[in-house]
């Protein structure tokens, strides 16, 4: 079984949220949208795009997106089947978190590191 296929988005938090927005859209030109991140799309060399993105997004402290764990930021992983890397990180004795969301968005679920960390696992919907 496929584990990780790749990395689906980064989230931090910051005690300024939109003066993070403002320097990371002037100094390194990400176009930060309304809702405080960025859609990258997968493309090949020619610039024609592939299929999959990457979400990068600066929220604010107050949010509990993150928790229970208290680090300021959360990767989100791409993962091929949700269901089965569940059961197998639950049988590995990992701390994995109850709750598996199903949306129009995919399917995610997610689990604690070894320092604290949470980690959300993502299985895009069919064709992304």
């Amino acid at each position: 079984m496929k584990r990780v296929t790749g990395i689906g988005g980064i989230f931090f938090k910051a005690k300024d949220a939109p003066t993070m927005h403002a320097w990371y859209k002037r100094h390194l030109g990400i176009d930060v949208q309304e809702w405080g991140g960025a859609a990258f799309n997968s493309t090949d060399s020619d610039g024609k795009p592939i299929g999959g993105t990457t979400i990068w997004s600066v929220g604010s402290e107050e949010g509990d997106q993150f928790a229970p764990s208290n680090s300021s930021f959360m990767i989100n992983y791409r993962v091929d089947d949700l269901y089965a890397l569940v059961a197998a990180l639950k049988d590995e004795g990992c701390n994995v978190l109850d709750k598996i969301d199903d949306s129009e968005y995919g399917k995610f679920a997610w689990v604690i590191d070894p320092e604290g960390n949470k980690v959300e696992l993502w299985q895009p919907p069919a064709g992304q």
